[in-house]
């Protein structure tokens, strides 16, 4: 008996992974990750003459820790049956394409699980109303929904997703020039992550193989493995935080988020007129958290503006002087090779009094003063490596507008020249770094 259930067991799980690697939703859900990150960079190198990150290393990145994720949430999943045909995962990620069209975050299951939660209360409500055709099957996939069940993997998917941006948010984080209040240029950073994640579920089927256990939504009918890939993620753009706090204050309000949709798709399951109340809340209370976070983010002071004296540093390019120097982003340079620097042009006239040795006085975040030096090389490409905050002369911003999949196919930068303190289209920007 052991044996023939880990042979059934073997062929389930074969044919699933063989099935998710047929579909093409997975490959869809890289290549958009992949465009998004292309467009990242072609901005980088539009604003700064330089990438600071690569969009194949990004890429790579967020599949094989979504990969994780993914067999983490299939471990657990076996403990959970949904019931899935065919015809719902094609039905739920039509909706997600769908809602992708409007806003790429709407690619969150949040959204279209919630909508269909809503669509499925009208169906039956109108329950009478049965078409025929491509539209009856529709119809039929959406009435067979197990809602609560698909509500509590997106609780799940979420707590995954609070964990990777713990991890991971930040990481590939684009430091910007953008327009603050009254027209006044201030640094930022946008930060945009999106992880695909292949699931195995559980299905409850006839003829399956049976379990020695009884998961959560089981119904003691036999069981098979069907393959659902998602893609899960956030984007956010501060001003006033650093990309690795706004990092732990999202994945924080996330997993708030996650327990309180687990409670609601529980209760649902118990007593089901709370399923409307679940979907409701899947999508509202997801809404929610971002214009929450856009509320406060607006009520931050500037955090990457120039200080009366020194120069506050945006961000520090990879393998450069700065780097090995352990300037961070945030911090002010105040003093250079013992001259103290107000502008651009004081920096780089101090960088050359000594072209072979370069030694700063930094204040840190908090404010305190350290001392950095280092020889500089002739095979360091950037004398410093530093991307200064903006200051008066600074002719170009970024327009910060809702990522839609037209705007990442058509790599569409945003970038923007400003003229007497107005901002005109463009798509050919240059922003200073300080490079020799």
């Amino acid at each position: 008996m052991n044996l023939e259930w880990a042979l059934q067991w073997g062929w389930s799980v074969l044919n699933a992974c063989l099935y998710l690697l047929l579909q093409p939703f997975y490959y869809i859900s890289i290549l958009i990750v992949a465009l998004g990150y292309r467009r990242q960079m072609l901005l980088e190198r539009k604003l700064f003459h330089t990438r600071l990150h690569n969009w194949a290393g990004e890429t790579w990145r967020v599949v094989w820790s979504g990969l994780i994720a993914g067999l983490a949430l299939s471990t657990l999943g076996m403990f959970v049956s949904v019931h899935l045909t065919s015809a719902s995962i094609v039905c739920l990620w039509v909706t997600t394409l769908l809602l992708m069209l409007v806003r790429v975050r709407y690619l969150c299951l949040a959204y279209s699980v919630g909508l269909l939660g809503l669509v499925q209360f009208a169906l039956n409500v109108a329950e009478g109303w049965q078409p025929e055709g491509a539209l009856g099957t529709s119809v039929a996939a959406i009435r067979g929904l197990d809602i609560p069940a698909l509500l509590v993997l997106v609780a799940a998917l979420h707590v995954a997703e609070a964990l990777l941006v713990r991890w991971q948010g930040g990481k590939a984080a684009t430091p910007l020039f953008v327009e603050g209040k009254r027209g006044r240029l201030v640094g930022g950073y946008r930060m945009e992550d999106l992880w695909p994640i292949p699931l195995l579920l559980l299905v409850p089927v006839q003829g399956g193989f049976e379990l020695p256990w009884t998961p959560l939504f089981g119904d003691g009918t036999g069981y098979m493995l069907a393959a659902l890939p998602v893609l899960m993620g956030f984007s956010s753009v501060t001003i006033g935080q650093l990309p690795r706090q706004k990092a732990v204050l999202t994945s924080n309000r996330l997993l708030l988020y996650s327990v309180a949709l687990l409670l609601l798709s529980l209760l649902a399951a118990w007593w089901s007129p709370l399923t409307l109340v679940a979907a409701l809340f899947s999508f509202l209370a997801h809404e929610a958290l971002i214009w929450y976070g856009n509320m406060e983010e607006s009520r931050l002071s500037p955090m990457f503006v120039h200080p009366e004296q020194g120069l506050r540093v945006l961000a520090v390019l990879p393998d450069s002087p700065a780097t090995a120097m352990g300037i961070l982003p945030g911090e002010s340079i105040y003093r250079v090779n013992s001259v103290v620097v107000n502008s651009r042009n004081e920096l780089h006239q101090a960088l050359r009094i000594n072209s072979a040795f370069c030694k700063l006085e930094v204040r840190n975040l908090q404010g305190e003063i350290k001392f950095v030096q280092r020889g500089m090389y002739d095979g360091d490409h950037h004398q410093l490596g530093v991307v200064l905050a903006p200051d008066a002369d600074a002719n170009w911003a970024v327009s910060i507008r809702p990522t839609s999949i037209y705007r990442i196919v058509a790599m569409r930068l945003d970038a923007r020249r400003r003229k007497g303190g107005q901002a005109s289209k463009t798509e050919s920007p240059s922003v200073d770094t300080i490079e020799q």
